[in-house]
C-alpha cells in the first residue's frame, strides 16, 4: 500500500462493511470507506482471503465481492441502518454514546429485540431538539448515522426552520402582536387557525393585533397546526430581588442557566439527582426578579423553600408558601399549582409583576387542572422535569407553554460520575399455583390487571431482593393500597401512601434520609415531589401500568452521586405485565439506561 494509505486489517474491513450496511463489499467500495486506492485495497483483501479471514466470490457479470469469514465478529458490533423516506433509525448492539445522541433528535419507538433500538425523527423531535442553530443539530446527526442523508437532511432544516416563521412580540406601542415571516402565512396559516376571539385584527400584511390574555392559545393552536411560535415578547421584569449563591454551580448546570438567560424561557430536562433546582436557583439570582415557584404538592413547597434558603442569600422572611396550609407572598413565593389556578386566588399572582416563574414537575403544566397556572406570564419561564413525556401525547405543550427543552444528555451525567447509572432489571415472576393463574385467566378489564400487579408470589421476590441488598436503603413501590398493606406487615415495614397524614409522612421521611430506617413500601406518593437522596435500591412490585415517566421517576429515585444504582421492575409472567414492563422501560432505554431481562 502506498505510504499514506491506511493499513487495511480485518477490523478495519469489518468497519467498512458497516458503513456500506452490507454483509459483502468490492474493493472498490471499500477503499473508498478506507481511503485507499482500489488496486491497494484488491491486493489488502486479497491477502485476507488467503490467510482464511476473509472470503471471496468471483461473480462473472460483476467484480469480486469479499465477505467475513467470521459472521459473529459483524454480528456483535454495533449497526445503525437508516431508512431516511421513513425517518427511521434502527441500531442494533448501540454503545450507550450513540443511544444518547440519538434521543437527541430521535425517539425511541421499540427495542426489537437481541439488543435492537426502533428511533422515529418527527417533526416535533426536530422543533424540540436542544441545539442553539441547525449546524449543531446537524453535526450531531451526521456524527450518529453512518453516512450523509440528503433528503433526510433537507427535511430536518425544512422542520428547522418552521420554528422560525411566527413571532410573538411587543409592539412599540407597548400591546403584543403576532408576526409572520410573509403575508401567505398570515393569511393561509394563522388567520386560518385564529379568529376573532385571539386576534383583533391586521395592522399589515405580516403582522396582527393580538388579544390580551390569548398568548398561551395562539402558540397551542399554531403548534398544532404545525407551525412553533417563538416568545419574544419584553415582558414585565418584576421588582428587583439582590441574591446570590451560595453553593458553587457544576460545569452542566452553568451551562443550562447561560442557556436560559440567553432565551428567556426553557425546561431543564436531566435525571433525577442531576441538581436540577440548584440550577434552577442560579436562574433565579442571574434573573433578579421576584420569582414565583409553582410546584404539585405542599411537601414540595417545603422542600423549596428550604432549598432556597440553604443554596442562595436570600433569607427565610423572604421566601413564603402559598397552599392550602399557608398563604404567604412573599419576594419568592412557592405555590402550589391547584391553589395558583384557583379564582380566588389567581388576582394575587396576576397582580404582581414576576421576573421569574418556575414551574416545577412541568409534565403537569398540559392537565386542565394545572394550565390555568401556566397561563399566568412573565419575562422568564423556566420548567423543570425529568422526563416531559405524557401519555396523552401532549408533552409538546409543555414547551409550547413554558418553553423549549434545555438539557444534558442523560449518559454524559453517568460518565461524569455526576448521577449514578441505575442498572434496571425486569423480573419476571410465576404465579404461585394455578388457582391464582385461573382466576386471572377468567378476570376481565381492571380486575385482570390488578390481579397481575398484586400476585402474591412478587412479595416472596420482595423480600429476597431486599435480603440480597440489606446493607442498602431501598423503597419498594406499589400501585394498590392492599398489596402495600400486605407488603408492609409481611415486611415489617412502614407503608407510606397518599392516606399517611403529613406529619406521620414527614417523619417517616426524616428517619429515611438520615438513615434511621433502611426500608419501606410507599405508593404513587413517592413518584415525584420527595426528596430520598439516599435511596440505593429500588423494587417496583406493581405500577407497570402506570405512565414512561413513571417509570423514569421510580427508576430516578436511585439515580444519586457515588453507589449502587438498582432497580428492579416485577412483572407476572404470561400476563399483559411482561409487555407494560418493556414499554415502561423503553423511555430509560432511550436515555442511554441499560435494561436487562431475568426470568426467576
Amino acid at each position: 500500500m502506498s505510504e499514506n494509505a491506511p493499513a487495511l486489517d480485518l477490523d478495519s474491513f469489518l468497519d467498512a462493511l458497516r458503513r456500506e450496511e452490507r454483509p459483502v463489499a468490492t474493493a472498490t467500495e471499500v477503499a473508498r470507506r478506507v481511503g485507499c486506492s482500489q488496486a491497494e485495497a484488491d491486493k489488502a483483501l486479497s491477502a485476507l482471503a488467503e490467510s482464511g479471514d476473509t472470503g471471496r466470490i468471483d461473480v462473472s457479470d460483476d467484480p469480486v465481492v469479499f465477505y467475513p469469514r467470521e459472521w459473529s465478529r459483524l454480528a456483535d458490533g454495533e449497526r445503525v441502518v437508516v431508512f431516511p423516506d421513513r425517518r427511521e433509525v434502527i441500531a442494533h448492539r448501540p454503545t450507550q454514546y450513540t443511544r444518547a445522541r440519538l434521543s437527541q433528535f430521535a425517539r425511541l419507538t421499540d427495542t426489537t429485540g437481541h439488543r435492537g433500538y426502533r428511533y422515529v425523527i418527527g417533526t416535533e423531535d426536530v422543533w424540540n431538539a436542544p441545539f442553539e442553530d441547525l449546524a449543531d443539530l446537524l453535526v450531531t446527526v451526521r456524527g450518529v448515522l453512518p453516512r450523509r442523508y440528503e433528503g433526510l437532511e433537507a427535511w430536518i432544516e425544512d422542520q428547522w426552520e418552521r420554528t422560525r416563521l411566527f413571532t410573538l412580540r411587543t409592539h412599540e406601542e407597548g400591546y403584543t402582536v403576532l408576526q409572520a415571516e410573509t403575508p401567505e402565512l398570515m393569511g393561509n396559516v394563522a388567520e386560518q387557525h385564529l379568529g376573532e376571539a385571539e386576534l383583533h385584527g391586521r395592522i399589515d400584511d405580516t403582522m396582527a393585533w393580538v388579544r390580551e390574555g390569548e398568548e398561551a392559545a395562539i402558540k397551542r393552536a399554531l403548534y398544532e397546526a404545525g407551525y412553533p411560535v417563538r416568545d419574544r415578547r419584553d415582558l414585565d421584569q418584576g421588582d428587583p430581588l439582590p441574591a446570590e449563591m451560595t453553593t458553587d454551580l457544576r460545569s452542566y448546570q452553568r451551562d443550562w442557566v447561560e442557556r436560559f438567560v440567553d432565551r428567556k424561557a426553557g425546561v431543564l430536562v436531566g435525571p433525577p439527582g442531576s441538581g436540577k433546582t440548584v440550577a434552577a436557583l442560579g436562574v433565579l439570582t442571574a434573573v433578579g426578579g421576584e420569582t414565583l415557584v409553582l410546584v404539585p404538592s405542599r411537601e414540595l413547597a417545603r422542600q423549596w423553600r428550604a432549598e432556597i434558603v440553604t443554596h442562595t442569600t436570600l433569607t427565610e422572611d423572604q421566601v413564603g408558601e402559598y397552599h392550602g396550609g399557608k398563604k404567604e407572598i412573599r419576594p419568592v413565593t412557592v405555590a402550589t399549582y391547584h391553589v395558583a389556578g384557583m379564582d380566588r386566588h389567581r388576582r394575587l399572582f396576576d397582580d404582581r409583576e414576576w421576573g421569574l416563574i418556575v414551574f416545577d414537575e412541568a409534565h403537569h403544566v398540559p392537565s386542565p387542572v394545572h394550565r390555568r397556572a401556566a397561563d399566568l406570564q412573565s419575562r422568564h419561564r423556566l420548567g423543570l422535569s425529568a422526563s416531559p413525556v405524557r401519555e396523552d401525547e401532549k408533552e409538546t405543550e409543555i414547551f409550547t407553554l413554558v418553553g423549549p427543552p434545555i438539557g444534558t444528555d442523560w449518559d454524559a451525567l453517568f460518565e461524569a460520575g455526576y448521577v449514578a447509572e441505575p442498572e434496571v432489571e425486569l423480573r419476571f415472576v410465576p404465579w404461585s399455583g394455578d388457582d391464582e393463574q385461573n382466576v386471572w385467566a377468567n378476570a376481565e378489564g381492571h380486575e385482570r390487571r390488578q390481579l397481575s400487579a398484586t400476585n402474591p408470589e412478587k412479595d416472596m421476590a420482595v423480600e429476597r431482593l431486599l435480603e440480597t441488598h440489606a446493607d442498602a436503603q431501598a423503597l419498594v413501590f406499589v400501585d394498590y393500597l392492599d398489596q402495600g398493606t400486605r407488603l408492609a406487615e409481611a415486611l415489617d415495614l412502614p407503608f407510606l401512601s397518599g392516606e399517611t397524614p403529613h406529619y406521620e409522612r414527614e417523619r417517616l421521611l426524616g428517619a429515611f434520609r438520615d438513615g434511621r430506617l433502611d426500608a419501606l413500601v410507599i405508593s404513587r406518593v413517592g413518584d415525584e415531589g420527595i426528596d430520598l437522596p439516599n435511596a440505593e435500591v429500588a423494587v417496583v412490585a406493581s405500577g407497570l401500568g402506570g405512565s414512561r415517566r413513571q417509570g423514569a421517576q421510580r427508576a430516578g429515585r436511585t439515580m444519586r452521586p457515588g453507589g449502587e444504582a438498582l432497580v428492579y421492575v416485577l412483572a407476572t409472567q404470561g400476563t399483559e405485565e411482561e409487555e407494560f414492563a418493556r414499554k415502561r422501560t423503553r423511555h430509560l432505554a432511550g436515555k442511554g439506561v441499560q435494561v436487562r431481562e431475568n426470568r426467576r
